[in-house]
């Protein structure tokens, strides 16, 4: 393995894998710094619409230059850019449709529209739909310009402009960014305008979109503005803490992605493969990370954290089980006792038991017993459970028949803080409104 990787190693040639990692991360980090935004505001599809609207822009823009100068289709690509925002938007509050119908009707027609006028300009110059749509990330490194006697490739710069233009409005606007995401009511009573900082946006991944139409394509483009963000939303509520994983992530997907394009085709007799796609394969993969491991959100995280509280309510209606045949001096209930108690399998039982024992809080197998530990812990469960009934009649005027089931819900929940205050509301009762006794609390 280590052999092969000493290989692979030397047969990269830094100024075109170099290159083309670089593009591709200067790439990625713009498109997820205006993309965290757009999640937020339930626009992911806008970044969509736009990225593949602008084509009318850049064809028209060749149709009255005659020439492909980068600055007038540039200029084309904005003004259609923007012009789908303005499109989604009034076709949404004119029409009264739903914003993504909106968007789905702006989106497709204008794409056609690119796609039938770059087939018409292609007759006549070298404009190919394909390129568009995919680029030529693995051709970026062959034009270059000369800075300061280095010699660059063009999309390197351009992408950097775009980055910092980006980032530069991230930082100087994120206040009003934040706001505006998430209550553009408020954004226009504290003095700035939501729509303003909209359509600014919207001119901004513009921008993005047509700076990468030529090194990536759109299609990559789109992922950018999309997977990062959403995988970093997964991982974190505060808003500085997501942007700045979704650059992480982004520029990840870019780097491995290429590493990707290079290696896996190799498994299977390829030399290698284009490298936008696998850029946005492996945005997809660490998405799903993030969707299946986040340490709030996480599908696998979530899962285990219902396990976890299903094991520990059952263990805590054990024990508190216990502890009231003990309290009526009544027969322990045994294992198939327990699992008709409780509705739980003979296995679930089984497995609780030896958590408890593991704990230190019963003993025994087939009659488990409570431990002094065990007493403590069910003692605290008892007590908050009355102590919850005598809450509701006493302050609601519940039914004493209606009451159980709540406080059984709630006791799992109760800490000693909540438990004195309980006590105090209740005026500190002994007996519970079923005339059993209240526990005193544990001594600490």
């Amino acid at each position: 393995m280590i052999f092969l990787l000493g290989d692979w190693i030397s047969d990269w040639d830094g100024s075109i894998n170099g290159w083309i990692v670089v593009i591709g991360c200067l790439c990625a980090a713009s498109a997820s710094l205006l993309g965290n935004f757009l999640v937020l505001r339930r626009m992911s599809m806008l970044g969509d619409a736009i990225t593949h609207a602008v084509l009318p822009g850049i064809a028209a823009a060749f149709f009255i230059s005659g020439t492909r100068n980068s600055m007038a289709m540039f200029v084309g690509a904005v003004i259609v850019g923007l012009l789908t925002a303005v499109f989604t938007e009034w076709i949404r509050s004119v029409g009264k449709v739903d914003e993504g119908a909106s968007m789905g009707v702006v989106f497709t027609s204008l794409f056609a529209l690119g796609l039938v006028m770059l087939v018409a300009a292609a007759d006549h110059v070298d404009l190919d739909p394909k390129c568009v749509l995919y680029g030529a990330i693995d051709l970026t490194p062959l034009d270059t310009v000369w800075v300061r006697g280095l010699e660059i490739p063009r999309a390197a710069i351009v992408l950097s402009i775009v980055l910092v233009l980006n980032l530069a409005f991230v930082i100087l606007f994120f206040k009003e960014l934040k706001i505006s995401s998430f209550d553009p009511a408020l954004a226009t009573t504290m003095g700035f305008s939501a729509k303003a900082m909209h359509y600014l946006l919207m001119v901004l991944v513009s921008i993005t979109a047509v700076a990468s139409f030529e090194s990536v394509g759109s299609i990559l483009v789109v992922a950018m503005f999309v997977v990062p963000a959403a995988a970093a939303y997964m991982l974190t509520d505060r808003l500085a803490v997501m942007i700045f994983f979704s650059v992480i992530i982004a520029v990840a997907s870019a780097s491995l992605g290429h590493i990707a394009a290079l290696e896996v085709p190799t498994w299977f007799g390829f030399r290698s493969t284009t490298t936008a796609g696998p850029m946005a394969v492996v945005s997809g993969l660490l998405f799903l990370l993030a969707a299946l491991f986040g340490p709030r959100y996480g599908v696998v995280v979530k899962w285990v954290r219902r396990q976890s509280l299903s094991w520990r309510i059952l263990c805590d209606d054990i024990v508190a089980i216990l502890y009231r045949a003990e309290e009526r001096d009544t027969a322990m209930p045994g294992l198939a006792g327990l699992a008709d108690e409780l509705f739980a399998s003979s296995l679930s039982i089984r497995s609780a038991l030896l958590m408890l024992r593991r704990k230190g809080e019963i003993e025994g197998s087939d009659q488990p017993k409570l431990t002094p530990r065990g007493i403590d812990r069910a003692r605290e469960l008892v007590r908050s459970h009355r102590l919850w009934e005598q809450y509701l009649v006493v302050e609601t005027g519940a039914e004493t028949n209606r009451i159980h089931s709540h406080a059984e819900r709630w006791e799992h929940f109760t800490d000693r803080p909540l438990r004195d205050e309980l006590d105090r509301v209740t005026e500190a009762p002994d007996i519970d409104p079923h005339g059993s006794p209240i526990p005193p609390e544990n001594k600490l």
